[in-house]
């Protein structure tokens, strides 16, 4: 009769069993919810890492640029013709009498022959002016003289008539008649005299007119003259011919460009900056260019108060010699020195470290094993160094390298 106790003992045995496994897979599961997820592991091969120094930052900019000729000259038609022939090809040495290209322009030619008959018809107007006026004058000098005549006759027989009357030997009536005579010929004198003078001031106010007229008429055909040279263009400059974008027989208009002369041996550099960090850029500051072939210093001495497709142009002035392959056009690389920070705590660039900022940057612990996310303030940046406000220490290594696919985990373990 003991077989039914035997098998309830054996449930109850069963229940508890049970019962002690589930409460270790509780405990088991509680305790594994407590522990953290394990680090992910980031090949150490594939970052950037540096230290954190303390001491001077040489703060910079950088763009690229190309060396462009200090002096350009364009060279403009002054007077609009058909190419006849090109004399010289871009490349070759020019000096300012150089004969570039000839033009051809009938009508040009044409005006300048006109201009030459006005003006000789002007001057040969002015000698016939002056001849005229100057017979004129003559024949009123003429008139003067014979009034003058005949008043100081009238004056020898007022002298005369007053001595007789006085003798009683002619009437009073004479003498009166020969003052009156006397007057009358000093009023006509006066009077000659005065055409005389007004004749001469017209005569005056005549040729000037007409000698104005003469000075325009040269300095006009002087012009159409000057349009009939420039049909063969002459650079005036001395430089290295760069452009003649023309073709024998195409035809030219005024004011259109036929030439760039540039001096080749004074060259600058325009740097095309980031506007972003143009802010701190200025006229002064000392630049290094690099041609690929070598370094040359320079400073700034402008910067262009427009921006452009995101950056702005600065021109730097070229103080070293150039190395050999520098010329117009090639593309270089500047530098510009903004300042230098002394003892100042700073690192290398993070790829996605901004000025005057706060990001996240993983530092390794001192074994290099393992690397945590901390907050780093930083503060002014250059080209490859960047400031830090806050955060870090002297010593401290720390990732620069993209870290943004890790951005859900504040620890990663090197591998």
């Amino acid at each position: 009769m003991d077989i039914p106790r035997e098998r309830k003992n054996q449930r109850v045995k069963r229940w508890a069993i049970g019962g002690a496994v589930l409460a270790v897979l509780v405990l088991a599961t509680a305790a594994l919810a407590r522990l953290e997820p394990a680090a992910p592991s980031v090949d150490r091969a594939g970052i950037w890492v540096d230290t954190v120094r303390e001491g001077t930052m040489v703060r910079q900019v950088r763009g690229p640029g190309t060396l462009v000729p200090e002096q350009i000259r364009y060279i403009s038609a002054v007077s609009g013709g058909r190419v006849e022939q090109i004399m010289v090809e871009p490349g070759t040495s020019v000096t300012p009498d150089t004969e570039l290209l000839v033009l051809s322009n009938p009508e040009v030619t044409l005006q300048a022959m006109e201009a030459q008959r006005d003006l000789a018809g002007s001057r040969a107007t002015v000698a016939t002016l002056r001849a005229t006026l100057e017979n004129e004058r003559l024949n009123q000098e003429a008139a003067a003289a014979t009034v003058r005549s005949e008043y100081r006759e009238a004056q020898r027989q007022v002298t005369a008539n007053r001595e007789l009357a006085e003798r009683g030997l002619i009437p009073t009536l004479d003498l009166r008649r020969s003052e009156d005579t006397a007057a009358e010929l000093a009023e006509r004198l006066e009077i000659e005299e005065q055409r005389l003078e007004f004749l001469a001031a017209s005569m005056e106010a005549q040729l000037e007119a007409q000698l104005a007229e003469v000075e325009r008429l040269v300095s006009l055909s002087a012009l159409q003259e000057s349009y009939v040279e420039a049909l063969v263009v002459n650079p005036g400059a001395t430089g290295v011919l760069r452009e003649l974008p023309l073709q024998e027989g195409e035809w030219v208009n005024p004011g259109t460009r036929v030439a760039v002369v540039v001096q080749p041996g004074r060259l600058k550099a325009e740097l095309r900056v980031p506007e972003t960090q143009a802010r701190d850029v200025a006229v002064g500051q000392p630049a290094s260019i690099d041609t690929r072939n070598g370094l040359i210093p320079g400073r700034v001495v402008r910067i262009d108060p427009a921006v452009e497709n995101g950056t702005v142009t600065v021109d730097v002035a070229l103080e070293g010699e150039l190395p050999r392959g520098a010329r117009p056009d090639l593309s270089v690389d500047g530098t510009i020195e903004i300042e230098r920070l002394e003892n100042v705590v700073y690192t290398g660039r993070p790829a996605y470290g901004q000025a005057e900022s706060t990001v996240g940057l993983f530092r390794l612990d001192p074994e290099g094993r393992t690397a945590n996310r901390i907050g780093v303030q930083l503060g002014r940046s250059s080209v490859n160094t960047i400031e830090v406000v806050n955060g870090l220490q002297p010593g401290d290594v720390v990732i620069l390298s993209d870290m943004s696919q890790w951005d859900a985990v504040d620890r990663v373990r090197l591998r």
